[in-house]
């Protein structure tokens, strides 16, 4: 029985203290990872603003070949009249 309580008494002021000691810095690293959660949140959500717009890329690329299209006529036009001056 004697031994039981002696074991006990290690258990809890070797063992236990040791475990806190150990465990102290793994809590502290735990609490840290919501401030980083919701950095990458922030990060995400900014994101996610930015590619609102790329469905105006689809209009943008047609305005640019009918502009690439009618400065190419007006290539072919100038290369008349130059040539004719």
């Amino acid at each position: 029985m004697t031994l039981y309580w002696l074991g006990d008494a290690v258990l809890i002021l070797v063992v236990a203290p040791v475990v806190i000691v150990l465990l102290r810095p793994v809590l502290a690293a735990a609490r840290e990872i919501v401030g980083h959660v919701h950095a990458i949140r922030d990060a995400a959500r900014a994101g996610s603003r930015d590619l609102d717009a790329v469905p105006l890329l689809l209009t943008t690329q047609a305005q640019v070949r009918q502009t690439v299209e009618t400065v190419a006529s007006f290539g072919g036009s100038l290369d008349v009249i130059i040539d004719d001056a």
